[in-house]
């Protein structure tokens, strides 16, 4: 990614009118590497009914994957920057792609009725509310709520037993203070894909969440903990430095 695409400081990510712009420039990214990275652990949970939502698509090709796994049930992206949205119609359009609707809404107040979907999906999109969270281990509050809001709408969205894939740099010891919050009724479970770097892939079940455990961990590595900084790491915008204390 060029260097003039990433804003000033991390925060920026937080601006809408930052998105604007970038997507207006940009063509095509992945956040946290691409479908062929990550198919291993996605493809098991797909199947042809399946009615998918995507949440902060950006300019992603993750739906035109979907499709090409075979989901005919419907895949919905989403995105709060009307520019990408326009761009990725204007996309599909030119492919002749059907089957992804593609729609210009914030994550933090999804405009969907109750029991939508059976997946939902979200590539580095809640990363971007971790951005100015301060110490990641006491996030300041206005990260606390938006993350909650984020995890709300989505809970709410998905059907009985629907799935929530969260993709994502935070560790398990920073998320399941959020994904294990009474409110919610999924399970959670999680593994790793990436060489050298890992990245974290959480399976979100909705009422699957069992009395006796709240968690189930699938074969996790040792990782170091990491902090946020303003910089790149294998052609992401975010690095997370280790924090040698913890070691």
């Amino acid at each position: 990614m060029a260097d003039d695409v990433a804003p000033c400081t991390a925060s920026g990510y937080l601006d809408p009118s930052y998105w604007d712009g970038r997507f207006g420039k940009e063509e095509h990214y992945e956040w946290f590497k691409d479908f062929s990275h990550f198919r291993h652990l996605l493809a098991p949970l797909l199947s042809p009914s399946l009615s998918v939502l995507e949440v902060g698509c950006g300019n992603s090709r993750l739906g035109e994957e979907l499709l090409r796994e075979g989901v005919t049930g419907g895949v919905t992206c989403i995105d709060l920057s009307p520019v990408a949205v326009q761009r990725m119609r204007d996309r599909l359009a030119e492919q002749g792609t059907s089957g992804v609707d593609v729609v210009v809404a914030d994550m933090l107040d999804l405009p969907f009725e109750s029991e939508s979907f059976d997946l939902v999906i979200e590539k580095g999109t809640m990363d971007v509310l971790f951005v100015d969270s301060g110490d990641p281990w006491n996030p300041n509050p206005t990260t606390v709520d938006n993350v909650t809001k984020m995890l709300e709408g989505i809970h709410k969205v998905l059907k009985p037993g629907g799935k929530f894939v969260s993709i994502t740099f935070g560790q398990p010891h920073f998320r399941r203070r959020f994904f294990e919050a009474p409110e919610f009724t999924w399970s959670v479970e999680w593994n790793t894909f990436g060489d050298g770097f890992h990245y974290f892939f959480y399976i979100l079940q909705k009422g699957k969440r069992s009395p006796e455990s709240n968690s189930h961990q699938v074969t996790l590595p040792a990782v170091p903990s990491f902090n946020m900084l303003h910089e790149e790491l294998e052609s992401e915008d975010y690095i997370f430095c280790t924090n040698v204390d913890e070691l």
